[in-house]
């Protein structure tokens, strides 16, 4: 017995050499994506990450702790990847010019279930986030949110239960591209969105549409992406001035501060990014670079 268990101990550390060996490093700094894939969004669920790609709707799952990882759903005609997040075992996608949004099984990668969100031309579905309730997208080219009720287990509603909520209060919509990244409060009860043509943040009451303005002290948040909140502190990614603001909300979150601006050498043009315990895992949209020949991809560990 003691033989068979030393050996069973002694196989264990073999497999964690060869995963070490592999890998490099645990959880590593840098996790490489697909040469090509074009990522945008990034969504968390224990050590395992999972990013989309924006042209093909594909979606890359991997590991944290490895870097290593393996495309989960394969890319399809007519499908987009923007904005996603995993709730409840269902991985949540925006997509994009397409007005829709998908809705995968995070384990097997089986489609769910589609919705079509917007019609006609003028749509930018970008961002998601799941409450208990309902989840919730961000439109970049119409003044709207669009809410896709949430049955039992977090399991999505049928294709007449989609609602659009038009936004009234401090929101001014503008030309080119306006609501990007999306929060949540952790009860739902308030909604957060940054409008990326005006450098500014939004509370938005889910309830009536009515948004007010955040106000931190004369400071913007200039190519405002995607959006991180835990409790009273939200991380802005700032997509082309390579750098995440960390700004303090104050109670009722109607004000607050930017008390940090976190940049690295390994940013490129990042869009968004999700928290792991004491890191923020950001991924690398690199706008701008030659698709020709496939370019490289990667996500960022960053210290928060």
């Amino acid at each position: 017995m003691t033989k068979l268990v030393m050996g069973a101990a002694v196989l264990v550390l073999a497999v964690g050499a060869a995963f070490a060996s592999a890998s490099g490093t645990a959880f590593p700094k840098r996790i490489a994506l697909p040469d090509g894939f074009q990522p945008e969004g990034i969504s968390i669920a224990g050590n395992q990450f999972y990013v989309g790609s924006i042209p093909t709707g594909a979606i890359y799952r991997g590991s944290l702790r490895t870097g290593q990882g393996s495309v989960l759903v394969p890319a399809a005609t007519g499908r987009a990847a923007i904005g996603l997040e995993v709730d409840r075992g269902r991985l949540f996608v925006a997509g994009g010019p397409t007005g829709k949004a998908f809705v995968y099984d995070a384990r097997s990668g089986r489609l769910l279930a589609e919705r079509t969100l917007a019609t006609g031309g003028g749509t930018f579905v970008n961002d998601v986030v799941v409450t208990r309730r309902a989840a919730w997208f961000t439109d970049s080219f119409r003044p709207v949110l669009y809410r896709l009720p949430l049955g039992p287990n977090g399991r999505p509603g049928g294709q007449p239960s989609v609602q659009s909520l038009s936004l009234t209060g401090d929101y001014q919509h503008q030309s080119g591209f306006n609501l990007n990244g999306i929060e949540a409060t952790a009860n739902g009860a308030t909604l957060v969105v940054v409008q990326s043509s005006t450098a500014t943040l939004f509370t938005v009451d889910p309830r009536t549409g009515v948004a007010r303005t955040i106000d931190l002290g004369g400071a913007g948040v200039p190519n405002g992406d995607g959006l991180v909140l835990q409790g009273r502190t939200l991380y802005v990614v700032q997509n082309q001035l390579n750098q995440v603001a960390k700004v303090s909300l104050r109670p009722g979150l109607r004000s607050g501060r930017i008390v940090r601006t976190i940049t690295d050498s390994l940013l490129d043009v990042p869009t968004t990014g999700d928290l792991h315990g004491s890191r923020l895992y950001v991924v690398n949209a690199r706008f701008g670079t030659p698709t020709t020949p496939p370019a490289e991809y990667w996500v960022t560990r960053l210290r928060r």
